[in-house]
């Protein structure tokens, strides 16, 4: 793990309040960098993942908002109930370590289906944390929108997208640090994409039994553990606004 170097972004200002509908075409976000594209969570030394995966972070003074998006030719899901155990259908996560002490921790994880299941970790699991699942991030929005047809297995689609505002009064207990940051503050971040073969049923999709996930993050791990805090990405906030200039 030595020789992975994790990832850094710069995280703007949203120039205007970002409607949280699933669909990436605020101003804002198309002015808002996206992270490199998705590496195995060991790293180099396995094989990129099949489908495509990039993020993309913006902020202001009430909420810290996360995008995503995924190319997925089979978009299928089963769980629908809040604080289920998500990663068990293809997902997105998100992990945030405010003051980047290892510690202290949150977890947010999302379906296709827009289900969650959001946690809170006193430290990491490998560390003799529990998890909190009773847990959650107070005043979340989130959404998903579809690029093709859920759980119809007799189509090809073309991927989904995910777009998440976190308030800064959900982590500010646990942040550790200044919550909302200041610009020029940093914070550690890292997500996390669980992709799950499948076998065809009855025009639908079966999870494969027996074999193990993908998991694609955007700041390699170096091992199949997304809770070593101390791999996560960082990410720099910034006093610049996002602003979108059509035509350009």
């Amino acid at each position: 793990m030595s020789a992975i170097t994790p990832k850094r972004y710069t995280c703007y200002r949203a120039a205007s309040p970002l409607k949280i509908d699933g669909h990436l075409t605020d101003g804002p976000w198309k002015a808002a960098p996206w992270t490199d594209l998705f590496v195995d969570i060991e790293g180099d030394a396995k094989p990129l993942p099949r489908f495509a995966t990039r993020a993309a972070m913006l902020w202001d003074d009430e909420f810290f908002y996360f995008a995503a998006d995924m190319e997925e030719p089979h978009v299928w899901g089963t769980l629908t109930k809040r604080d289920s155990v998500i990663c068990n259908d293809n997902d997105f996560e998100i992990f945030l370590d405010p003051d980047g002490d290892g510690e202290h921790y949150m977890e947010f994880e999302i379906n296709p289906l827009n289900a969650v299941w959001d946690l809170y970790l006193p430290k990491a699991y490998n560390k003799g944390g529990k998890a909190d699942h009773a847990w959650d991030f107070v005043g979340i929005r989130h959404a998903v929108q579809i690029d093709g047809t859920v759980n119809c297995a007799d189509d090809e689609d073309r991927g989904w997208t995910v777009e998440v505002a976190i308030p800064w009064t959900a982590m500010s207990e646990y942040a550790g640090c200044d919550c909302p940051p200041k610009g020029g503050d940093a914070w550690r971040v890292n997500f996390s994409r669980v992709e799950w073969e499948w076998d065809y049923h009855q025009g639908g999709y079966l999870r494969r039994e027996g074999v193990p996930c993908d998991n694609w993050v955007w700041s390699p791990q170096g091992e199949i553990n997304m809770h070593i805090p101390g791999m996560w990405g960082f990410v720099d906030f910034s006093d610049t606004e996002s602003i979108y200039a059509p035509g350009s």
